[in-house]
């Protein structure tokens, strides 16, 4: 028997850290802070978590993150879960968190993701990270690191759809103005398609700035029953719909360089919630490279396959567009803290639909989209969120 998890449950309290480069702050003090300002903001106590999931940073990795986070905090919950997707890890919580409280494991979760890479991390060490997302017998061997994979599904845009640098650039240039507007972003001077272009080639045809930042930061999120969300202090975000693409683990065994399971995930999130791609007030999409977050808005629907270059360039991802994109500058230019990256597209989502998001607010807003993807084009994973009003 399924369960339709639309409106079961909702978000009540959001929590994010300073980013950039934290020294001093290891990613097990990042959770808990994250953590400290989610139960202040759903004026609550950690003796009320009773379910808690987390996921395993590069710089502190434990075997049991989840148990040893619960003992740090001393919260004894009934459900405790370490997941790990990449870039989709908070989003696959979030489906988590869902279930276990529809079916009574428990009765209120804390989500909280931290890592420091930036400042916890020399190049050398970060690199060795990443490589072991590659194939030690097909891909390594041939020197295909992450990047070079990200650079080759580019190429292949281009190839097939006619992509040019300067709309992927557009994607750049269109986050960082909207973290211009977010005291929070990371980086917030204003660029443009030339400054792109000129900047490093990285892996052609990516440019340093096509290329998301790398930074230390945290997050975290309070789930509850939605029948329980009108006890907490702020506005509450309801869960509408959410699903989850897995086609591989390495880039050699993809079945497309173009097109990715988004194309799954989307349409299951929005079957779920009801609604579709056109209904979506804004999107919060994975821009870890600029090419990616064009593949992402084919896939889930926001453009016809082959169109997200003229999509993008025609300004449809700005915050005066048909939707609104990365609204708090996204990886690109807010922050990217590895594995709990996606957590500030989500408190991103929240803030939105609160509609606290100050100079950067979408007008009106009530039902959002936050995609994330996790590997090289691997795991992904949509949800979407919405006010009271969509219920």
């Amino acid at each position: 028997m399924s369960v339709n998890l639309r409106g079961s449950v909702a978000i009540v309290g959001m929590g994010e850290t300073e980013v950039g480069v934290l020294r001093g702050q290891g990613s097990t003090e990042l959770c808990a802070e994250a953590a400290r300002r989610a139960l202040l903001d759903a004026a609550i106590t950690k003796a009320d978590i009773d379910g808690l999931v987390t996921c395993n940073p590069w710089v502190e990795p434990h075997l049991y993150h989840a148990e040893m986070f619960s003992e740090y905090m001393q919260i004894f919950p009934s459900f405790c879960m370490t997941l790990n997707a990449g870039g989709a890890t908070t989003l696959t919580a979030v489906l988590r968190a869902a279930s276990a409280i529809v079916t009574g494991v428990c009765d209120t979760v804390l989500i909280t993701h931290g890592d420091n890479p930036r400042s916890g991390m020399t190049g050398a060490e970060t690199g060795a990270k990443m490589t072991t997302t590659m194939n030690p017998q097909f891909e390594l061997p041939y020197g295909v690191p992450l990047t070079n994979g990200y650079g080759m599904a580019a190429r292949a845009h281009m190839h097939e759809y006619g992509t040019t640098s300067e709309q992927f650039a557009q994607v750049a240039v269109s986050a960082r103005r909207h973290a211009s507007l977010n005291p929070a972003a990371e980086m917030r001077d204003p660029i443009t398609i030339d400054d792109v272009l000129n900047s490093t080639v990285v892996a052609d045809p990516l440019h340093a700035l096509d290329c998301s930042l790398w930074s230390d930061g945290g997050g975290a999120v309070i789930v509850v029953a939605a029948e329980r969300a009108k006890d907490f202090p702020n506005k509450p975000v309801y869960f509408l719909g959410c699903g989850e693409g897995h086609w591989h683990e390495h880039l050699f065994q993809a079945r497309s360089l173009t097109t990715t399971a988004a194309s799954e995930s989307g349409p299951r999130a929005f079957t779920m919630a009801g609604l579709g791609p056109k209904d979506m007030d804004f999107a919060q999409v994975y821009d870890c490279f600029t090419p990616v977050a064009i593949m992402e808005l084919e896939d889930l629907g926001f453009c016809a396959k082959g169109e997200g270059g003229s999509f993008v360039e025609n300004g449809n991802i700005e915050l005066s567009g048909t939707i609104p994109v990365n609204t708090h500058g996204g990886l690109l230019s807010h922050s990217h803290t590895g594995h709990p990256g996606t957590m500030f597209a989500l408190t991103e989502t929240v803030t939105q639909l609160r509609g606290t998001g100050g100079e950067r607010q979408v007008p009106e807003a009530e039902v959002g989209l936050v995609h994330g993807q996790g590997g090289v084009i691997s795991s992904h994973a949509t949800l979407i969120l919405g006010t009271e009003a969509t219920l």
